[in-house]
């Protein structure tokens, strides 16, 4: 009965259009695939205030450190469960040899990074403090190479010095170093956006280039790399056909993806504070691309890798806005807005509902930098709305996804539309359901139905992100403007769930 009563409303909704203020949510009971916790990391990159002055800080500065890496912002990663760490780049992992930040810190040479202000780094946040910032935050690092305007033998050398456990000139020159033990560094990046700022590369000259310095990335005992080829941006399809054509499976672990938010132009991005309706969901519009582009890319993946032994690694996403006012351009600091938080969550729920083929994704930036988790003003840090979503949805970590299916109203501003519910869910080693879910529109509650025949629950729990306005912000001086709070719009309808989900929300459903 309770079958033919959802099969009526499917018919009736494809009849006769949704109510404004409806949505119908399907979650089947179980699957075979899990949402692996590497969907949920991070990328720090040597750009602006993100290593320097934000997880590496002077030694005068009155806050918790080891050494000079601060601790109350890897506390507050350790918090979210934070799986991996990219770095050193981005643009800047093409024009940094490794060999420069390593051995005593005076002696260590200076560095201009043109890429991003044009600014001096003295070097003194090299392997070693990336490291020891990883054990401490208890992460995979994901290291990513030089091969823009480095050689094969400088990369061959660095996963050496990493990860053997023998006698070699580069185990030497680590010991002297004061590390004896390696440390089993997995995930290795070949290079990053090689069709840009990596080399200019067309993507045939990219893929031999990628061969041959991943021949050289050797795999020691109990060191087995996931080598990690640079991928496309966007709907670059043609770069993805070559890469799949002429790489053979067996010699990478992971294609990357890199997709941005762009709420503008290039040329002017638009305000991270300051924005109208109209640009707010010009942001959805650009945020919501990346489902098109995944499905674009792994269809091309399928045909060459049926047996889905490469993963897509969408190791840079995000939204990207035009810097504060009276900040250095080219060190990327912007604001993070409730609508940041949306669009994290969205593009969350896409990866889990996209987790056979997605297993790895960075958000840009960590601190600092683009859509960062927390900022840091001198010895304040606040944590921002896109921050608690990361710890909201970390629930969803190596649990098993359940596969749903999503009819909704969509969110209609003049002439554009776009869905405005989004949906994923999990279950976790406990047994215990957890779905989150997105109203992207700023006017209108939602009324969800969900049929969960198929799920085994006696009670519901939430917690909710929302803000009275999509610009709202978290400040040094207001921390606390938004943080997730207790949610009661949920209840237990037969075996449907039915969900009050407000506008502009972020809201995470426990199900035991």
């Amino acid at each position: 009965m309770k079958k033919n009563f959802f099969t009526l409303v499917w018919c009736l909704v494809a009849l006769h259009g949704f109510s404004q203020n409806n949505a119908y949510v399907t979650v089947q009971g179980n699957s075979n695939l899990t949402i692996s916790k590497h969907i949920y990391g991070h990328f720090s990159e040597h750009l602006g205030r993100c290593i320097y002055d934000g997880f590496w800080v002077d030694p005068s500065l009155n806050v918790p450190k080891k050494d000079r890496i601060r601790l109350d912002v890897v506390e507050a990663l350790k918090k979210i469960n934070i799986p991996n760490l990219r770095w050193p780049g981005g643009c800047f992992a093409d024009e940094y040899h490794w060999r420069d930040g390593i051995g005593p810190r005076e002696q260590r040479p200076k560095m201009v990074n043109t890429n991003w202000g044009g600014v001096t780094e003295d070097n003194s946040f090299g392997t070693h403090e990336f490291l020891e910032l990883c054990s401490l935050l208890n992460c995979e690092p994901y290291i990513c190479g030089n091969v823009g305007s480095g050689t094969v033998e400088e990369m061959s050398k660095w996963v050496e010095y990493l990860n053997f456990d023998g006698e070699s000139p580069m185990t030497a020159i680590r010991k002297q170093n004061g590390r004896n033990e390696p440390w089993r560094v997995t995930y290795w990046g070949v290079g990053n956006e090689n069709w840009g700022c990596g080399g200019n590369m067309t993507a045939e000259f990219y893929a031999d280039q990628y061969k041959r310095y991943a021949s050289y990335a050797r795999n020691y005992p109990n060191a087995t790399l996931k080598k990690i080829a640079g991928g496309p941006s966007d709907g670059d399809y043609h770069w993805t056909e070559v890469l799949m054509k002429n790489i053979p499976a067996r010699m990478m672990w992971g294609l990357s993806l890199h997709c941005y938010t762009i709420p503008g132009t290039w040329q002017k991005k638009g305000s991270a504070t300051k924005f109208t309706e109209e640009e707010y969901i010009a942001a959805l519009r650009s945020c919501l691309r990346i489902e098109q582009y995944i499905k674009g890319h792994t269809a091309i993946m399928d045909r060459y890798d049926p047996q889905k032994r490469v993963a897509l690694v969408v190791d840079e996403w995000g939204i990207w806005t035009d810097v504060e006012p009276g900040t250095n351009p080219g060190f990327l600091y912007q604001q993070n807005s409730l609508r940041d938080a949306l669009i994290a969550a969205t593009t969350l729920n896409i990866f889990n509902n996209h987790c056979e083929r997605v297993k790895m994704a960075n958000l840009a930036q960590t601190v600092n930098v683009l859509q960062a988790l927390v900022l840091t003003n001198k010895e304040k840090m606040l944590l921002t709305p896109t921050y608690h979503v990361f710890d909201m949805y970390k629930v969803h970590h190596d649990a098993t996804w359940l596969p749903l299916q999503v009819n909704t109203p969509d969110y209609v501003l003049g002439d554009v539309k776009v869905p405005a519910v989004n949906v994923s869910a999990s279950r976790d080693k406990n047994g215990v359901v957890h779905i989150t879910l997105v109203n992207l529109d700023p006017k209108n509650k939602i009324s969800v139905t969900a049929n969960l025949s198929n799920i085994n629950w006696q009670r519901v729990e939430g917690k909710q992100l929302t803000s009275a306005n999509f610009t709202d912000i978290n400040t040094f001086e207001k921390p606390n403007n938004i943080v997730p709070q207790a949610f009661s719009g949920a209840r237990r309808q037969g075996t449907d769930l039915v969900v009050d989900l407000p506008a502009k929300s972020v809201v995470l459903l426990t199900l035991q």
